[in-house]
């Protein structure tokens, strides 16, 4: 496997895709609503949207820096790989947090800028119930319990078109329509545009999304079992990291 790129240009990288990101989430919400007034064809234009952007983005720039764009997924992968070095460095997450979280702001802005839309106008969407919570949580528990099970299962090379088909079912299948990133979230309360939620109703969505990455390395845990982090061949992680492959656990070992 090749060296890894500078940090700096790795942390570049994800605070651009993330930028590419929200700029697709979101300019493609205001070219919905702008064309129709039809809130089911509104969301099915900015969630195809956000499908094919994110399957593309992850294939261009999974090689460079992961293409995580997601601080739910860089602590995750951080979590996975801080006993045996294998996940990201405590640098490494303090470069990529910022970066896709300016980045998201970024984009936001940008997709405003494009569609004629007053800048940094704080959204007015308030998205503020349990029920919401509750789906955040769900929607960044399977986000992460696809992510690290496909490389837990040596299928990372199917991350873009999976990952991108997931969160575009799960817009469909949420009641928040799946945010499912902290950095996302924090960007889009900078529109007040379809795709915007109000800066009051952001640390819920936070703090929803947190838990749900616990929760979902908790399910690959269960799948997969516990990794021993020796012994076993590395596989790379669409977050460009290396991880195990799937190793047995002191329980299955115990049944042999």
């Amino acid at each position: 496997m090749s060296a890894p790129a500078p940090l700096l240009r790795r942390a570049t990288t994800e605070g651009l895709g993330t930028a590419a990101l929200v700029a697709v989430v979101v300019g493609s919400g205001i070219q919905a609503t702008e064309l129709t007034h039809d809130v089911a064809t509104q969301l099915l234009a900015n969630s195809l949207a956000t499908v094919f952007g994110l399957g593309v983005l992850i294939a261009l720039l999974a090689g460079v820096s992961g293409a995580h764009f997601n601080p739910a997924v860089t602590l995750a992968a951080w979590f996975t790989g801080r006993r045996t070095g294998d996940g990201p460095t405590l640098r490494d997450v303090a470069a990529y947090v910022p970066a896709q979280t300016v980045g998201a702001i970024g984009g936001a802005l940008l997709a405003d800028a494009m569609f004629g839309k007053p800048m940094v106008h704080f959204s007015t969407h308030e998205r503020w119930a349990g029920h919401l919570w509750l789906a955040e949580a769900v929607a960044t528990a399977g986000l992460v319990w696809l992510i690290f099970g496909l490389a837990r299962a040596g299928r990372a090379h199917l991350a873009p078109p999976l990952v991108a088909a997931y969160i575009g079912a799960a817009y469909w299948f949420t009641s928040s329509t799946s945010f499912a990133n902290p950095a996302v979230t924090i960007g889009r309360a900078f529109t007040d545009t379809f795709a915007g939620i109000a800066p009051t109703s952001v640390l819920p969505f936070l703090t929803a999304q947190l838990l749900g990455a616990a929760a979902g390395l908790a399910l690959v845990t269960v799948c997969f079992g516990r990794t021993t982090g020796t012994g076993s061949e590395a596989v790379v992680l669409p977050g460009g990291q290396k991880s195990a492959t799937p190793t047995r656990s002191t329980e299955e070992s115990a049944l042999t």
